[in-house]
């Protein structure tokens, strides 16, 4: 069964991202197209980039960078629980990123955003430019998320309709692109 891992990118206190992830993960898990995995960069907790070897030759010497390249290697697919900061994407995971690189080749990328008005859309398209340089391939379906804060309740996030319909067609999407892949993973 192909692996997917939902990576929550905020790692402020207080944050929306976790209960919006977690959402996100029963969803996927209902969905039951992929073996999951939810990583939270919060509790990866990897510091600025620290390496000092460019990550193409993964000559790793940080306990902390192994671990990520472990968990990035095993998955086949990503989304990518993102808000948006300042028109942007989140430091910590442009720094997760940045830490390695054969990890990330030939893999599907798919995103949601949250936010205000704009539903945290400029940080995916930042996160889009960014991830093609590894290879990856950003999917077009996506779940987009504005004034997400009318949707929290309890620490809990309510998704509408459209919201859980989306999710479901950009599961389906990134299984495809997942299995159509495979081949040049394993090259």
């Amino acid at each position: 069964m192909l692996k997917l891992h939902v990576i929550i990118a905020s790692t402020r206190p207080g944050r929306a991202g976790l209960p919006i992830g977690r959402w996100f993960f029963e969803t996927a898990q209902k969905h039951a197209k992929f073996e999951l995995r939810l990583v939270d960069l919060a509790e990866v907790n990897l510091p600025f980039l620290d390496e000092p070897e460019h990550p193409r030759f993964g000559r790793y010497q940080h306990a902390h960078t192994k671990a990520w390249s472990a968990t990035i290697a095993a998955a086949d697919a990503f989304v990518f629980v993102t808000p948006e900061y300042n028109f942007g994407a989140t430091a910590p995971l442009i720094n997760a990123l940045d830490y390695l690189h054969k990890e990330w080749l030939y893999k599907p990328v798919a995103f949601v955003s949250y936010g205000g008005v704009a539903a945290g859309t400029r940080s995916v398209q930042m996160l889009k430019l960014k991830v093609t340089g590894v290879k990856m391939v950003p999917l077009y379906e996506a779940v987009a998320i504005p004034f997400f804060a009318q949707q929290l309740s309890d620490g809990a996030f309510k998704a509408t309709d459209a919201q859980q319909n989306a999710a479901g067609v950009m599961l389906d999407e990134l299984a495809r692109w997942a299995a159509a892949l495979q081949p040049l993973r394993q090259a």
